[in-house]
């Protein structure tokens, strides 16, 4: 072999081809404006779910607020039933010691008819401070005219001294409540005298007296 001839070269190596994952375009896989949009029935069916949502909170608030109505009204209710019972209590308690009173004056042994009608005086005292702790005022009748709004005429009687329709007697006091009429008193007004008549023979012999 001579050195010109040439030695034979072995085969280059290769280098392994290194093949890069194929990088997905977000842009180009997004969904497209048409296939994000939603066809009519779809639509359709969303918005009723949002009104559906809507309309059951309303409804829960509506509850709510019903429910709350009526427990206020309920306390309202019982907060008045209590107010009566309690004012009730008071009066009767302040009843309670005048009857009490009386049951003392009634029962006391030996008593004096002196003893006795102080004694009744002192339980007048004591009711009439109660009725005007509640504010219940006499109505003044006798020697007033006579008012519709306070009076209950029970009879009329002649008078020469009254003027007419003014109040003589009074059978039973009226109260007031609050200025308001509680009891109207019961009385007896005054009505101007009849002016007598001569008869027929009266006045024959008035003539023949002439």
């Amino acid at each position: 072999m001579t050195s010109k001839e040439k030695k034979p070269q072995a085969p280059e190596a290769l280098e392994p081809e290194i093949l890069e994952p194929d990088v997905l375009d977000p842009e180009e896989d997004a969904p497209t404006e048409e296939e994000k949009k939603l066809s009519p029935m779809e639509e359709l069916q969303e918005q009723l779910k949002k009104k559906d949502a809507e309309l059951a909170e309303q409804k829960n608030d509506f509850l709510r607020e019903k429910a709350d109505l009526e427990n206020f009204r309920k306390r309202l209710i019982k907060d008045k039933a209590d107010a009566v019972q309690f004012a009730n209590e008071r009066l009767l308690k302040e009843l309670v010691q005048i009857d009490d009173n009386m049951d003392r004056a009634l029962n006391t042994p030996n008593a004096s008819l002196e003893s006795f009608r102080e004694g009744v005086e002192m339980i007048h005292k004591q009711l009439t401070t109660f009725l005007k702790n509640q504010k219940v005022e006499p109505i003044e009748a006798v020697g007033k005219p006579f008012d519709p709004s306070l009076h209950e005429v029970m009879t009329q009687l002649e008078s020469e001294e009254h003027d007419e329709n003014t109040v003589m007697q009074e059978y039973s006091k009226g109260y007031t409540l609050n200025g308001r009429i509680l009891h109207s008193a019961k009385v007896v007004i005054s009505k101007k005298p009849a002016i007598e008549t001569p008869t027929p023979k009266e006045e024959e012999s008035v003539e023949g007296a002439e």
